[in-house]
């Protein structure tokens, strides 16, 4: 059995969970800690991507981030 810190709030919500799914602490630890990791291994990747992409020269041109900002400005 391994063993981690966690602060008491957020150890509070999993238990709540675990209670109102009816499963066991263990199983929504597990459950929340290997969601997680799969994120964060895909941001992990993409920005690994990227920054390999940004290495070799290819950006972005002006026009690509004009119509970027255009469609994503309030």
């Amino acid at each position: 059995m391994n063993q981690i810190a966690v602060a008491p709030e957020v150890l509070e919500r999993f238990h709540e969970l675990a209670a109102a799914t009816q499963r066991s602490d263990a199983e929504v630890i597990d459950e929340a800690l290997t969601s997680y990791l799969a994120a964060d291994r895909r941001y992990v990747a993409t920005l690994t991507e990227r920054i390999a992409a940004a290495e070799r020269g290819e950006f972005a041109n002006e026009e690509i981030v004009e119509k970027f900002f255009a469609e994503h400005s309030a």
